[in-house]
């Protein structure tokens, strides 16, 4: 045979492959420095970059949904329906992409959320949302329609709490408190945090607002005909300062301004609302006199007669006479005051003062939170000593954590993958060859994750971490094949290049198919390949470099360490470049001495690198030769008992067969038994506890009762702190969580970091305190950073309002009657008080009256408007014109208010309009535009999609009636949506492996074959999930399309060496047997060191180890099965599946022979097996 291209055989794709890896292995080890510096530099840059990479909790999570949140103060829920809700529904409900929408409707705001299609551009949808809310017809009084984005990492990073340092002595004595301890942290500490690099935003809540009252007596502005509008626009039109432009008089310029804002508080009691003029008594007369005298004099004496004359004249004004001003004092009360209250803070039962900081969002976490402790530090010194601050939750303490523990997961993990390779391999030098590549690998790897922009998270550095089990898989293979060519007497050059060769189309194999299977995230939709696509990268990239490791260093090193252990071999001698003479001999003796010293670097490095290492063997040797002599026994023997099984099972292929079979069928009817949940909770050092008093309740109440529960909790064993909060606080994140007076919020920190136990003995304790509690309902929940969707939420949905509200009341009670569900919720059950009015538009009209004039003047005088902002020292404050309090007491005082003050008759409220207290929904749900009743629920005891099955089937039992329809939202709906990609991508990744082998072996049955080691994979994934108690989760997927790629890894060794056998010229039973001893050590070396590396992510252990420990549990189940298997499986399946005869393998032999000028067979290719 030659080598033309008549022949089918000259040339394949083993021929150029190992032409162009033989090539690759052999520049490696004949220019050994270059491999070095070259490795040295990819090292080097992996360390600078990774200075340079961000530090954060999770990947930067672009969630497709968008809230647009209004805020109507003092608007019911269906008003704020009405008003703001369908309108704004209207106006973005169009936008492209949009797959669902929902709205919330509470007493005050309004939240619209707007799910798009994942893999949405969300900056594009967030411009389109906005461009259509510029449309927005609103009512005048709402708040500008907010756009915000779902991102668990815009969470505040740190929250800081102000309190007094001391017990206050009386209420007045409180409000100084209060009121000092909220000007601090919006005119100092919120000043000097905003600046910090990182810092986006620092929010305050809590404490007493400043705020000036303007208390109109609706009295006094009837009897001078002036409506409150009047008031408001005074107000604005007199606190004015405006620019009056340049005048130039002579040789100087100078700016023109209009002075006119408000000076004091005093100021605004004088100003000038009005003049009256004209008198129709005497009294009247007399009043005016009275006044002229008292204003020109300034007498005391004068000033009462006034007062007696005006009392006398039937209460008019002192200032109504013919051109007489009315000043605000003369119909206002105008005092200092505080803004109505709408969150009280506590922190160990004593109210504070809270600052949350938010980060920008491009922002590392770890270094924000540093510059800001950093500016507390330097702050210290001037904190006002009647004030302390408390740092209650610092994100990055629990970053720092949990990358610790993912550090210390891979450092183990790592190690103890050394400690399997020198057991096996039982020499130091071979152990550090292999251990080297694990830290070039991982460290080169953080060049590319900079240049990639991925962070340093949860996700990224577990990648590293399962990394570690990887990264050595083909550097054993490769030593192994360089330990068994120079057995069989070959130079350490030759056996160095040769080895590599022989296992390079395996080593490739195996690599590629294990980053094939990470390209199939690329499609997975949901949260799941959000948060899985920073994990999946790390490992592809690491694992890639490591192949690369594999074919060059490894070979580069052992071709070194036999040659010259501590010297570099010389450059063969080259004709070399002559200059001039005169710059001839300077420039020799510079290169002579820059070559020198270079060397002698290397030299140093590499001779304290051999000593430590030769050191560390002396030291560890004894104690290290034992251990190794305790593992291979066993494995010697079950080395002995494998090749005595071996045959047995490739003559009896049927009963293998159907074993296989038979453990398959069993997996698959335990599926079911395992559960399915979204993705695991991170458990961290605190839980938070909602409350939610009946609808009306108010604040003072609900402060009441977190604060009874702040005092009765605080000294538990393990609390560390209880903080909370009452009311609306300081969020500004796009969740569309329950607010309100009505609603509190305890957050309980746990000391040491707390644990799953006791948070649950920690939380049953609060439910029995809470059972006595009439109407109060509990929520229990933890720092949210995967989805803000309740776990189980039902959309109950029809026409018919009053049947939607009795079935969700029905299916509430269904939910509260079974113990697998705790803290249920409907959005029906209870109803808001309200006061509602109804108007009599024919008695209005012939008063001369408008719906809307009534509407408005009510507004008003109740709820109140904010005329003008009044500026003391660098802060704006509010100015707010309402009626006095004393007037807008009760419902009876509602009846009585003044709707046309600008009339000379007056007219009350209850003369053309129906004032009834009467109950309004608390919050109105909507989907698709259309109301729905949602129910809600803690699981207890039970996984999601159990709890979904159950409760269809508890419906199917008992209907909610004609009409209703039942709809799973929530975690349940984001959990079918990741199962369907998920096993979408399962099926690629598994095709994906199919092409790559194929291609690598060019030959579409022997990777079918390889294809058999995956369900007996999966037969040791389920089991391991069964035995831990782990459900199915996206985690869980992620670890077995992980799994994929690795358990092919071993029928490709094995697979490949039995073809190489065969192409020598070996028999097809004696390749099989042969090729699976030959390699038995390198895969159980390659599975052993796997599973040590993951073992530390299995035990879940540290912060974190909610999404590290279930894949690790996958992969470390399904590998040590397929390994078990796989040597038995895989012959058989071999034997059965490839009927080629042993000509069709000796003539190919033969021609790869040719085509490669013989160097494979001639430089120690397997000619025939080794014999006992």
């Amino acid at each position: 045979m030659s080598g033309s291209s008549s022949d089918p055989h000259s040339s394949g794709p083993r021929d150029w492959q190992d032409s162009a890896r033989g090539g690759l292995v052999e520049f490696a080890v004949r220019r050994r420095v270059t491999i070095f510096m070259f490795t040295l530099t990819l090292v080097l840059f992996g360390a600078l970059a990774l200075g340079d990479l961000k530090v954060n909790l999770l990947p930067d999570l672009s969630y497709p949904t968008l809230t647009v949140r209004t805020e109507y103060t003092g608007a019911a829920p269906s008003e704020i329906e009405t008003l703001i809700t369908e309108p704004v529904e209207e106006a973005v409900g169009v936008a492209k992409g949009l797959r669902k929408l929902k709205s919330v409707s509470r007493a005050g705001q309004s939240d619209v959320v707007l799910e798009f299609a994942w893999g949405t551009d969300m900056d594009q949808a967030s411009l389109e949302v906005r461009d259509k809310m510029e449309s927005l017809r609103l009512p005048l009084e709402a708040k500008a329609p907010v756009l915000l984005r779902f991102n668990p990492s815009t969470e505040p990073i740190m929250r800081l709490v102000l309190s007094a340092a001391r017990d206050s002595s009386s209420e007045a004595d409180a409000i100084r408190q209060l009121t000092e301890l909220r000007r601090y942290a919006d005119d100092d500490l919120k000043k000097k945090l905003e600046p910090v690099p990182g810092v986006a935003a620092v929010k305050v809540g809590g404490g007493l607002e400043d705020e000036i009252q303007v208390d109109i007596d609706q009295q006094r502005l009837a009897q001078l005909n002036l409506p409150i509008d009047t008031i408001v626009n005074r107000l604005q039109q007199e606190n004015i300062n405006l620019s009056g432009g340049r005048l130039e008089q002579g040789s100087q310029r100078y700016l023109v301004r209009t002075v006119n804002q408000f000076a004091d508080i005093t100021a605004i009691r004088e100003m000038l609302v009005t003049t009256q003029s004209g008198g129709n008594n005497e009294a009247e007369t007399a009043a005016r006199q009275m006044a002229a005298i008292a204003a020109s004099t300034g007498s005391a004496a004068a000033m009462a007669a006034a007062a007696s004359v005006q009392s006398a004249s039937g209460g008019s004004s002192s200032a109504v006479a013919g051109g007489m001003p009315v000043r605000l004092k003369d119909v206002a009360d105008v005092r200092q005051g505080y803004k109505e209250r709408e969150a009280i803070i506590r922190l160990g039962g004593k109210e504070a003062v809270e600052l949350a900081v938010y980060k920008e969002g491009d922002a590392n976490t770890v270094a924000t939170a540093d510059a800001i402790q950093k500016r507390l530090a330097e702050m210290k010194a001037q904190f006002p000593a009647d004030i302390e601050l408390t740092v209650i939750d610092d994100q990055s303490k629990f970053i720092r954590s949990a990358i610790a523990d993912v550090k210390a997961d891979a450092v183990l993990g790592g190690s103890l993958a050394i400690l399997v390779i020198f057991l096996f391999l039982r020499n130091g030098w071979s152990t550090l060859v292999v251990g080297l590549s694990l830290p070039v690998s991982i460290v080169t790897t953080f060049f590319f994750m900079d240049q990639l922009g991925l962070s340093l998270n949860v996700m990224s550095l577990g990648g590293l971490a399962l990394a570690t089990g990887l990264v050595v898989d083909d550097s054993i293979v490769v030593l192994e094949s360089i330990a068994k060519a120079r057995e069989r007497g070959l130079g350490i050059i030759e056996a160095a290049i040769t080895g590599t060769r022989e296992v390079s189309m395996a080593v490739v194999a195996s690599t590629l198919t294990t980053i094939a299977v990470f390209l199939p995230l690329v499609f997975v939709e949901g949260i799941a390949g959000q948060l899985f696509r920073d994990q999946a990268l790390t490992v592809a990239i690491a694992i890639a470099v490591s192949l690369l490791v594999s074919l060059t260093l490894i070979p580069m090193l052992s071709a070194w360490k036999g040659r010259a252990p501590l010297a570099f071999p010389e450059e063969p001698a080259r004709q070399p470049w002559r200059p001039n003479a005169r710059v001839q001999k300077p420039v020799a003796l510079a290169g002579r001495g820059i070559g020198a010293v270079v060397r002698g670097m290397l030299f140093a490095v590499a001779w304290s690198v051999v000593r430590l290492w030769r050191g560390c063997v002396f030291v560890v040797s004894p104690v290290m030769g034992r251990l190794s002599d305790l593992a291979m026994a066993p494995y010697a023997r079950a080395e002995r008992s494998y090749l005595r099984l071996l045959p047995a099972a490739l003559a009896r292929p049927g009963r293998v067969l159907a074993l296989a079979g038979a453990a398959f069928a069993v997996t698959l009817a335990l599926i079911p038994t395992l559960g399915t949940d979204l993705i695991p909770q991170l458990a961290q050092d605190r839980f938070e506890m909602t409350v939610k008093l009946p609808p009306g309740t108010p604040l003072r109440e609900t402060d009441r009762l977190v604060r009874e529960l702040q005092l009765k909790h605080s000294r538990d064993d393990g609390v560390e702190s209880l903080y909370g909060v009452s009311g609306s606080g300081t969020r500004l994140d796009a969740n569309p969580t329950e607010s309100g007076e009505n609603i509190g919020k305890l957050t309980v920190v746990m000391a040491g970091g707390g644990s799953r136990r006791f948070e649950a003995e920690q939380t049953e304790r609060l439910r029995a305190t809470m059972a006595g509690q009439p109407g109060v309902q509990v929520d229990f929940s933890r720092p949210q950073l995967f989805s803000f969707s309740t776990p189980l939420e039902i959309e109950l949905r029809g026409h018919d309002l009053e049947q939607l509200q009795g079935a969700g009341q029905k299916l509430t009670a269904m939910l509260r009657g079974n113990p697998h569900y705790a803290d249920v919720k409907s959005t029906v059950e209870q109803g808001f008080p309200e006061i509602q009015i109804r108007f009599d538009q024919e008695r209005a009209g012939a008063l001369g009256l408008t719906t809307r004039q009534i509407a408005d003047v009510v507004v008003k005088k109740v709820r109140g408007e904010v005329a003008t902002r009044y500026s003391f020292r660098d802060r704006k404050i509010d100015v707010l014109v309402r009626a006095q309090e004393s007037d807008r007491a009760s419902v009876e005082d509602i009846r009585q208010l003044i709707v046309n003050p600008g009339s000379a008759r007056p007219v009350r409220l209850d003369a053309v309009a129906e004032v009834a207290a009467t109950t309004g929904p608390s919050e109105i749900h909507r989907a698709d535009q259309v109301r729905v009743a949602v129910v809600s629920a803690n699981l207890r005891g039970i996984d999601l999609g159990t709890a979904i099955a159950e409760v269809r089937q508890m419906v199917s039992a008992d209907p909610l009636g004609a009409g209703v329809g039942l709809h799973i939202g929530g975690q349940g709906e984001e959990l079918a949506e990741s199962v369907r990609s998920l096993l979408f991508a399962f099926g690629l990744a598994i095709f994906l492996v199919y092409l790559v082998m194929a291609s690598q072996f060019e030959s579409l049955l022997h990777p079918f074959v390889i294809l058999f080691t995956i369900p007996l994979a999966l037969v040791g994934a389920v089991l391991a999930l069964l035995i831990t108690g782990n459900s199915i989760s996206v985690v869980v997927f992620i670890g077995l399309i992980l799994m994929v790629g690795l358990v092919t890894k071993n029928a490709i060794i094995l697979i490949d060496k039995i073809n190489q056998l065969r192409e020598a010229g070996v028999a097809k039973h004696e390749a099989m047997i042969e090729g699976a001893r030959s390699r038995l050590r390198p895969i159980v070396m390659t599975t052993m060191s796997t599973l040590f590396g993951f073992l530390p992510l299995a035990i879940a252990m540290g912060d974190g180890a909610e999404v590290r420990s279930p894949m690790a549990i996958t992969v470390i189940g399904g590998l040590l099965m397929s390994t078990l298997l796989t040597l038995f499986v895989i012959p058989v399946v071999y034997g059965l599946v490839d009927r080629r005869g042993d000509a069709y393998y000796r003539e190919r032999g033969r021609s790869m022979d040719v085509g490669s000028g013989g160097a494979a067979l001639d430089e120690g290719g397997d000619a025939a097996p080794e014999r006992a």
